[in-house]
């Protein structure tokens, strides 16, 4: 697979990975490796960054969507987010309040369709 695939897939930057990983193709069984027992770079970007998009959205407790509205397009560090999470700036309050209210409603939704069974979601 393209090392791009597998960055995503350990959920890492791959602009961050070491070059032999992002100039070759990455083999599944490489991937399980490193996902079984993650290399040292792989153990420290995870650690401290930078991280890619999804993951900083994970990590603050927002979705992308509001990481772009906050104007947030640069991966950011460990550090850099639990700044963030010290300060709980305006946006980042308004992003996990709404962001909280999707994922309510969500769950409400799958509760609904779980509970009449025979119909098509």
């Amino acid at each position: 697979m393209k090392a791009e695939t597998a960055a995503k897939k350990l959920g890492v930057l791959l602009d961050a990975t070491p070059e032999d990983f992002r100039t070759g193709p990455v083999s599944r069984s490489q991937l399980n490796a490193l996902l079984e027992s993650p290399a040292e770079w792989l153990a420290e970007l995870r650690r401290n960054g930078p991280h890619p998009r999804p993951v900083v959205a994970a990590k603050l407790g927002v979705s992308i969507a509001g990481l772009r509205r906050a104007g947030i397009e640069d991966p950011l560090t460990s550090e850099q987010i639990q700044d963030l999470l010290k300060e709980k700036p305006e946006w980042l309050v308004r992003e996990r309040a709404t962001h909280a209210e999707v994922m309510a409603e969500n769950a409400r939704a799958k509760r609904g369709r779980a509970a009449k069974p025979g119909q098509q979601p």
